[in-house]
């Protein structure tokens, strides 16, 4: 009876029982359908390998996607008021953010970083979509504020990366204030005189989009990426008119000179090594060579003869006095007798 229970019940449940498999072993692409072995998703950064379409990541993952040897340290952010208005919809406010932070740890929709792109410091700000949708509250404000302040403090770069629906609701007027806040955080860093990037992630929305997000020196943004104020739906029935095809999109935005590059996300640490080069590294990146001067002249000498050649300078006659122009408006009139202009040559002319 041991031999039967101990070795051949086990034998046939095992030829029976289906075997447990994961759920997150394929992962299907929103955009196109296709189903992607989450291995080869995370190889290809997850962007899909069908299509291109790129999939949102962790924030702490693309902090490792764009630092030296994904080696970065975490700042640790102001603590702010969790409800300050005491909010309740469907849900209490707290409640929602107690779910928020048991999905994605102690990070808020805000994550501040700083180290090395490129042997170079820099300071990132990374939105965490996966926290209430990245949307920007007086954490977010505060963390802004704090990343601008840490690029001052180590005359270093600031990147931000938003991703975002927009100010949170459940803080009201609270968090519309962090827009204003926002663009003092950019202007902190601009007037030391320290460049100030922003790369548009999918999506970047509502009061991100009308501050700090379209401030960057230089705009930077992810294929596909949806860039915006309103929705579509909004806008086409307060304007009601059809808006084209690909509206709001990087793409869109880049032909209309709203972003100056659509990057792909894996060439994207090393173009913002490129850009961090050259807004910082004045010097020239080659060997300057001198040219040598031989009996025809170099070039020094070209431009001494062209501009010995050059015309001499015409010199132009004073314009006359107002005082003249009026005593001869008096003599037409029959008043005073005419006084005539001074004449540029030696010596006052005649008088009538």
């Amino acid at each position: 009876m041991n031999w039967i229970t101990n070795y051949v019940r086990p034998k046939i449940r095992a030829l029976v029982q289906r075997p447990d498999v994961p759920d997150n072993l394929w992962e299907k692409c929103s955009s196109c359908g296709q189903m992607i072995f989450h291995r080869e998703l995370e190889a290809n950064l997850r962007v899909c390998p069908h299509c291109d379409y790129h999939m949102r990541i962790p924030a702490r993952r693309r902090l490792e996607l764009m630092f030296d040897d994904a080696k970065f340290k975490v700042i640790e952010l102001p603590e702010v008021p969790l409800d300050p208005l005491k909010f309740r919809d469907r849900k209490r406010y707290t409640d929602r953010i107690r779910e928020a932070q048991a999905k994605n740890g102690p990070d808020e929709a805000i994550v501040v970083a700083h180290g090395k792109i490129g042997g170079a410091p820099a300071v990132i700000a990374v939105f965490n979509f996966a926290y209430m949708g990245g949307s920007m509250g007086i954490a977010v404000g505060e963390g802004l504020l704090s990343a601008a302040r840490l690029a001052v403090l180590q005359e270093a770069p600031l990147i931000v990366i938003p991703a975002s629906g927009g100010a949170r609701m459940q803080e009201g007027i609270l968090s519309l204030m962090q827009m204003p806040r926002s663009v003092a955080a950019v202007d902190l860093v601009k007037d030391a005189g320290h460049p100030y990037i922003v790369v548009l992630t999918d999506p970047t929305t509502g009061g991100v989009s009308a501050s700090f997000a379209m401030l960057g020196d230089i705009a930077l943004s992810e294929p596909g990426a949806t860039i915006g104020f309103a929705g579509k739906r909004v806008i086409e029935e307060t304007i009601r008119e059809s808006l084209p095809a690909g509206f709001q999109s990087a793409e869109y935005l880049l032909d209309h000179g709203m972003v100056d590059m659509v990057v792909p996300r894996g060439e994207l640490r090393a173009t913002l090594m490129r850009i961090l080069a050259l807004l910082q590294n004045r010097s020239p990146l080659a060997e300057v060579v001198t040219l040598p001067s031989g009996e025809t002249g170099g070039a020094k000498a070209t431009v001494q003869k062209e501009s010995k050649a050059a015309a001499p300078a015409v010199d132009i006659p004073p314009p006359p006095k107002d005082a003249v122009k009026e005593k001869n408006a008096k003599a037409a009139a029959g008043d005073v007798e005419t006084v005539a202009e001074p004449t540029t040559g030696k010596g006052d002319g005649p008088r009538l």
